[in-house]
């Protein structure tokens, strides 16, 4: 079996985030099992043309061409093009391979409003962001019509991609891959946060930053960077010297276990931003039994997992899940809830049936 893996990122070469994460993990994990995998992605700065990673062959085009892709996606003679979330990728697959078998997996679906949040706080600018609209629009809406199977990573996603792209889509649940911990993690004996996310100004990371000058008698740990050098190095100048803060930079948690180590010490994860999906870093903080502070709350995952802040209010919120512990409760039925959907090899066991059920022609009518 070929399968080919369409994505924005592929978590590395500079570009770190949750749809890069899952992709690369699913992509080890199926090369690991003896499957041919290639991924197709935009080119980032000091990227070949054709990389491997982890047995995943990587082709790339320029940002600035995206039709390039096309003739990528032919190269990789795939039966399976798996899309880590619809764009204009999935349209040129289509297109490229089309007696290939389909698959799109609906990750962060994005409403006018969410694209407007985007737009207004860019990573580095509003025509890149622009740019990411378009690559995310255009063509999408047909194209996810014609695929063989629509799937999303989280059941609490299913009814917002059914309000951006239409009620009458048939959904199935494929989880992302998360790596869960065979061992109870041992936490800090003293209250312990962690803020793990790129410190883009729509995640919001001074936030995190102010409330830890509020609470000297908690630890607060910031995982991640800024691709805007100068915004990373005014939050470092302006919050570095917190005796109660720890900046450890970005931490690839491919290259070693430094990741899992902030996770296995905290007790809450803090997500500070103004929008998101539902986040890997959300599924893997609860892996290793963190509870969840943050103010989006997709399907109510939030406050089951958690606590979900209204109006900004997150030093109330973090009160609420230190008090009488709270957050210990939340996190261990968050840890159960991935460990019984989410799960590394039930994940990729699902994918890979799923696939197989699409080149056999038996694809079940099991709809989420």
């Amino acid at each position: 079996m070929k399968v080919c893996l369409l994505c924005t990122e592929i978590f590395a070469w500079g570009k770190y985030g949750g749809f890069g994460r899952s992709t690369r993990l699913l992509g080890k994990e199926l090369a690991r099992r003896g499957i041919q995998v290639s991924a197709v992605v935009p080119r980032r700065p000091g990227q070949r043309p054709v990389e491997e990673l982890d047995g995943i062959t990587v082709r790339s085009f320029l940002m600035h061409r995206p039709w390039e892709a096309s003739a990528l996606i032919r190269q990789s003679n795939a039966d399976i093009c798996h899309s880590q979330h619809p764009s204009y990728s999935t349209h040129l697959a289509l297109r490229a391979l089309p007696n290939s078998r389909h698959v799109v997996t609906f990750r962060d679906p994005k409403t006018t409003h969410d694209w407007m949040l985007e737009l207004r706080s860019p990573t580095l600018n509003a025509a890149r962001s622009a740019l990411v609209w378009w690559y995310e629009t255009f063509r999408v809406q047909a194209s996810i019509r014609r695929a063989d199977a629509l799937a999303t990573c989280a059941e609490h996603i299913a009814s917002k991609v059914k309000r951006v792209y239409g009620d009458s889509l048939e959904l199935r649940f494929l989880p992302s891959p998360i790596a869960v911990p065979e061992n109870t993690p041992r936490k800090e004996k003293k209250p312990t946060v962690c803020f793990v996310a790129r410190w883009d100004r729509r995640k919001r990371p001074e936030l995190f930053f102010e409330i830890a000058r509020l609470r000297p008698d908690v630890n607060f740990i910031a995982v991640g960077a800024s691709a805007d050098r100068r915004w990373d190095a005014e939050l470092r100048s302006r919050y570095g010297g917190l005796p109660n803060v720890e900046m450890t930079g970005f931490l690839d948690q491919f290259a070693d276990d430094s990741l899992a180590k902030v996770l296995d010490r905290s007790w809450i994860l803090m997500n500070t931003a103004s929008r998101e999906g539902l986040p890997t870093a959300f599924l893997e903080a609860l892996a290793h039994r963190c509870a969840v502070l943050s103010a989006v709350n997709p399907g109510g995952f939030t406050e089951r997992f958690g606590y979900c802040v209204q109006d900004g209010d997150f030093a109330s919120g973090l009160d609420q899940l230190l008090r009488n512990d709270t957050w210990a409760q939340k996190a261990q039925d968050g840890y159960a809830y991935v460990q019984a959907n989410f799960e590394l090899t039930s994940s990729v066991d699902k994918h890979i049936e799923l696939y197989q059920q699409l080149l056999s022609g038996r694809l079940p009518e099991e709809h989420s």
